[in-house]
This record gives structure tokens, sequence and C-alpha cells, in this order.
């Protein structure tokens, strides 16, 4: 007992100097993002500014502003049809099983170890057939297609957690395909989307070779933005900082209030395997 007494102090101890140690980029970037421009150097770089600057924030945001606008339509739409595909996809496989289902489940998963830069140039010669190149629409498409595999698979797992008899039940009391999907499926699935929407919300808002190969100017998105703010000759440091801090916002914003779902999403099996 005094053993373990002392075990669990120490092993807090560590655990806390191992989340000093991982924070520590955040904090030379938040240092650096108050910082006045001549203050910005590698000797001073660990030590606190003068005095608060936020100049910074306001020069990045109304640089970054367009394009943060940009994520959000991109984001918004591509994440949720991705998710409303992959659930009826992961419906279909896991409740309505038919000869062969596996093998289409197969299929689908295999589009997820498909490498981005292996079929990058024909899918802009596509996007330029179809008039979708350099368009917002076009990104939300490239994401929705390379979205469904994963979500699928989360879905899938998810689903096969409700008991069969329930869907045996309300085909008996004249339920159709779409009947039981939307009244019974999704409302038994909310912590299913939850996980997956904040998968995909966090993997299309960081995502870069798409977003920089596929939009030019207005129409790209804050990550590729964010590149453009190193200038060409002086680079503002605490610009950058600011920027990329601004940049991160809103996904540290969806784990600070759906986290606690998220957990409770992993915990109930929508990716388990």
């Amino acid at each position: 007992m005094g053993i373990s007494k002392i075990r669990r102090p120490l092993l807090y101890i560590v655990l806390i100097l191992f989340s000093f140690f991982f924070l520590i980029p955040v904090y030379v970037m938040l240092v650096t993002s108050v910082k006045p421009l001549d203050e910005v150097n590698l000797a001073d770089m660990w030590s606190l500014p003068s005095a608060l600057d936020f100049s910074s924030y306001s020069e990045a945001f109304g640089k970054l502003a367009p394009n943060l606008l940009n994520s959000f339509y991109l984001v918004i739409p591509a994440t949720i049809i991705s998710a409303l595909l992959g659930a009826m996809n992961g419906y279909v496989i896991s409740k309505w099983k038919f000869k062969g289902s596996e093998i289409v489940f197969t299929g689908i998963l295999f589009g997820m170890f498909i490498p981005y830069q292996s079929i990058l140039i024909p899918l802009i010669q596509f996007l330029r057939e179809m008039g979708l190149y350099n368009t917002i629409t076009g990104l939300v498409f490239v994401h929705v297609v390379y979205g469904i595999p994963i979500t699928t698979l989360m879905f899938r797992n998810f689903f096969a957690n409700i008991p069969d008899e329930m869907i045996e039940s309300a085909k008996m009391d004249g339920a159709g395909f779409l009947g039981i999907f939307r009244y019974m499926i999704l409302p038994l699935s909310i912590s299913g989307f939850v996980v997956v929407g904040i998968w995909q919300f966090t993997n299309i808002w960081n995502e870069f070779l798409f977003a920089a190969t596929i939009t030019q100017s207005d129409q790209q998105p804050i990550m590729v933005a964010l590149q453009n703010l190193s200038g060409s000759q002086i680079v503002q440091w605490n610009v950058q900082m600011a920027g990329a801090l601004i940049a991160a916002l809103p996904t540290l914003l969806v784990y600070i209030f759906l986290g606690k779902y998220f957990v409770r999403g992993l915990l109930a099996g929508s990716v388990k395997g």
C-alpha cells in the first residue's frame, strides 16, 4: 500500500513534466505572437515580451479572414455529406447484408490506402473537365470522396453494436429501408456522428496538399494562406505565429466543447473493429 501511494504522485509528476514538454511549442507561439517585431529573435525566443502587442493578431486576421471563411465553406458541407454517406454505407453493410457485401466493404476500405499524390494529376484533369477546378465545390467533392472509406468503417463498426432484433422488429412492423434508417438508426447514432464529425472536421481543416493544388488565390483555405504569410524577404514571425493560432482555434474549440462526446463515442464502439 505504501509503495502504491508513492507511485501515484510520481506518475502524476512525470505526466505533468511530459505535458510541459509537449506544450513548449505552444508557449513559444503565444509569446512570439504578442511581441513587437524588433523583439522577435532566437536569442530572446524564451523571454516574455517587454509589453503586450496584439497588432500581429489584427494584421494576421485581416489577411486570413477571406481564407478563414473559405475553410468554413469547405469543412462544414464536406463533413456533413461524408458523414451521411458513410452512415448509409455502414448501415447497409452492417444491417442489410447482401451477397458480396464484404467484398464491397473491402473495396471501399481500399480507398483509405490510396496516397493522395498518386491520383493528383488525373484528379486535377477530371476537375478541369467538370469545371470544378479552383472552386470550393471541387474541393468539397474531393474530401467527400476521400472521406467515405473512413466514415463507412466508423459507422459500420458502430452499427454492428445495434442488435439485429431491433431491425427485424421494425421490418415486421412494415418499416422500410429509409424509414428504419431515419427513425431508428439515426437517433441511436448521435455519438457516432460526433466522432465522425470531429474526425472529418479536423482532417479536412488541416489538409494542405489538395488545398494547395486544386485551389488558387481567393479560393484557398486558411492553411494555404497561412503559408503565404511568410512573405518574400522579411518574415514577420509574430504575425506568422498569430496566424497559426488563429488557424488552429476552430479545431481547438471543437475539441474543447465536444471532446467529452468524442471520448464517449469511442468508448461506445464507433471505431472498434
